[in-house]
C-alpha cells in the first residue's frame, strides 16, 4: 500500500475518533494488509527473479537449455553436452525433474543397446556424408573401456513378461520383467531384492559390467564377491555412486545430474584390484587396492518397493582390456566393444571417447602405421541393410578421427562387412554382441 494512501486513511481515521479498541483493531487489519501486500510483491518479485534466472540460464549464462519433458531428443542430446537441463510443459513452464516413475521411463529412449551395436532390420537413410561424434564436453574426461569378450548380456528381449530373465540368476526378493513404451526392464517391487550376473566360469582379472537403472528411491549394491557382505559398490536412482569396503563406512560421490527418476547408464571397470565406476560420463568410484576373491558371478543387492520400484536393463558383463596396440602388434588386428552406436544407426555414441583416444594416441605414437578400419554387425535384420550400416559406421569412425583428433585420412581406410565376417556364431546373445564390433586391421 502507497505511503500517501496510509497517511489518508490515517487521517479519516483521526477525525472518525474511535474508541482505543477499536483504533487497535483497525491499526491492526492495516498492519495485516499492509503486510499481506508486501507478501504478495515479495512473491512476485521472487517469480520475476526466478522466471529471469532461467531466462538467463537459457540464454547461456548457466550453460542451460530449456526442454519439454517430453522431448527426449533435446534432453540426451543437451547431457551429451555437458549443459543443465530445465524441464518444462508444453506451455513452456518451468516443471520439477521426479515426475512419475513410468513416464519418465516411457520417455527414456527405448532402444539404447551396448557395444558396436546393431543390426539395421530398418536401416536409416545414408547421411550426405559420414556421421560425426556426439561427444563433447562433458565427456572429455572419461575414460571407461569395455571388455571386449561378451560373458553376459541380455536385454530381456527373449524373456516373457511378468517372467525373471532367464540369462541371469534369481537369488531373492520379487523381480520381473516389464515393457514399457516397447522397452524391456525388470522392475524389481520388494525390499532387498537379488540378482546375480553369471558367467560360464570365473571372471579375468580385467572385466567390465555395464547396465541402465531407474528409480526415485532407494539403492542398488554390487558385490563383486557374493560370499563379502562387507564390500561392495554403490549405484542409487539419484544418480549417486560410491562403495564400501570391509571395516570402513560407505563413501559416495553424486554426479551432476537430474537425480532420481531419470535413467542412467551404470558402469563397473575392473583392473585386478583397481576399481572404477561411473554414472553416465562422470566417474564416482576410483579405487586401486579393492581387493577381493574372484568368483564367477556378480550379485545385486536392490531396495524397492510396490509404489517406488527399481528397474535394471541392458546388462552386460565382458571381459578382458587389453591396450589395442599390444593386440594389435601380435595378430595384425583387433576388435573393438568401444565404439558404441544406437540400434540402426551410425553417429558415434560419446561414451566412444575413450576408446577413440586410444585409437588417435596409437597413430600419434606410431607415425607409420596404417589403418583399415573395418564395421561388422551381426545377421539380425537384411544382410544388405546390415552392408550399408557397417561402411557408414566405420565412415564415422574415421571422420572423426581424422575430424577430431587430427589424424592425417591418409593413413585411414573404411570398409563395411556387415555380417559376412563373423567373429563367432550368432546363436547366443553374447555372440551376437561379440559380432557387433569395429575392427582395427593392419594393412
Amino acid at each position: 500500500m502507497h505511503i500517501r494512501t496510509l497517511s489518508l486513511m490515517a487521517a479519516v481515521l483521526v477525525a472518525a475518533a474511535p474508541s482505543l479498541t477499536e483504533a487497535q483493531s483497525i491499526g491492526e487489519r492495516l498492519k495485516q494488509r499492509a503486510a499481506d501486500r508486501a507478501k504478495q510483491r515479495g512473491e512476485d518479485a521472487l517469480n520475476r527473479k526466478t522466471d529471469e534466472a532461467v531466462d538467463k540460464a537459457i540464454d547461456g549464462g548457466l550453460n542451460a537449455v530449456k526442454c519439454v519433458v517430453t522431448d527426449t531428443e533435446c534432453i540426451s542430446k543437451a547431457r551429451d553436452e555437458g549443459r543443465t537441463v530445465v524441464r518444462t510443459d508444453k506451455a513452456g513452464k518451468t516443471i520439477p525433474a521426479d515426475v512419475e516413475i513410468e513416464k519418465q521411463a516411457e520417455r527414456a529412449a527405448s532402444t539404447r543397446s551396448s557395444g558396436a551395436q546393431g543390426a539395421a532390420s530398418a536401416a536409416p537413410a545414408a547421411a550426405a556424408g559420414p556421421a560425426r561424434v556426439a561427444t563433447a564436453g562433458a565427456w572429455a574426461n572419461y575414460d571407461f573401456l569395455p571388455g571386449e569378450k561378451p560373458l553376459v548380456v541380455t536385454d530381456f528381449s527373449g524373456d516373457v513378461i511378468g517372467d525373471f530373465p532367464r540369462r541371469l540368476e534369481a537369488v531373492g526378493g520379487n523381480w520381473e520383467v516389464v515393457e514399457i513404451d516397447g522397452a524391456r526392464w525388470m522392475r524389481g517391487n520388494g525390499n532387498r531384492n537379488q540378482f546375480a550376473v553369471k558367467a560360464a566360469a570365473p571372471l579375468p582379472a580385467r572385466w567390465t559390467l555395464e547396465f541402465e537403472m531407474l528409480g526415485t528411491a532407494g539403492e542398488c549394491w554390487l558385490y563383486p564377491d557374493a560370499d563379502d557382505e562387507d564390500q561392495y559398490l554403490i549405484f542409487a536412482p539419484n544418480h549417486t555412486g560410491g562403495y564400501k569396503r570391509n571395516g570402513g563406512s560407505p563413501a559416495r560421490v553424486e554426479s551432476k545430474e537430474d537425480g532420481a527418476g531419470v535413467p542412467y547408464e551404470a558402469r563397473v571397470m575392473v583392473d585386478g584390484t583397481y576399481f572404477k565406476s561411473y554414472v553416465n560420463e562422470k566417474r564416482v568410484v576410483n579405487v586401486p587396492n579393492l581387493a577381493y576373491k574372484r568368483s564367477d558371478r556378480v550379485l545385486f543387492w536392490c531396495d524397492g518397493t510396490e509404489d517406488a520400484p527399481m528397474f535394471i536393463r541392458n546388462v552386460r558383463l565382458a571381459g578382458g582390456g587389453r591396450k589395442l596396440y599390444d593386440a594389435l602388434s601380435e595378430s595384425g588386428r583387433v576388435a573393438t566393444q568401444g565404439i558404441y552406436f544406437d540400434t540402426g544407426k551410425d553417429v558415434i555414441r560419446p561414451e566412444s571417447t575413450p576408446t577413440l583416444k586410444e585409437i588417435a594416441a596409437m597413430l600419434s605414437e606410431h607415425a607409420d602405421l596404417q589403418l583399415i578400419i573395418e564395421g561388422h554387425t551381426d545377421n539380425v535384420g537384411a544382410a544388405p541393410a546390415n552392408l550399408a550400416l557397417s561402411q557408414r559406421r566405420a565412415d564415422a569412425v574415421r571422420s572423426a578421427l581424422v575430424s577430431d583428433y587430427g589424424i592425417d585420412g591418409g593413413r585411414l581406410t573404411a570398409k563395411g562387412l556387415g555380417q559376412t565376417v563373423p567373429a563367432t556364431a550368432n546363436t547366443t546373445p553374447e555372440g551376437r554382441q561379440q559380432n557387433r564390433r569395429v575392427e582395427l586391421v593392419r594393412p
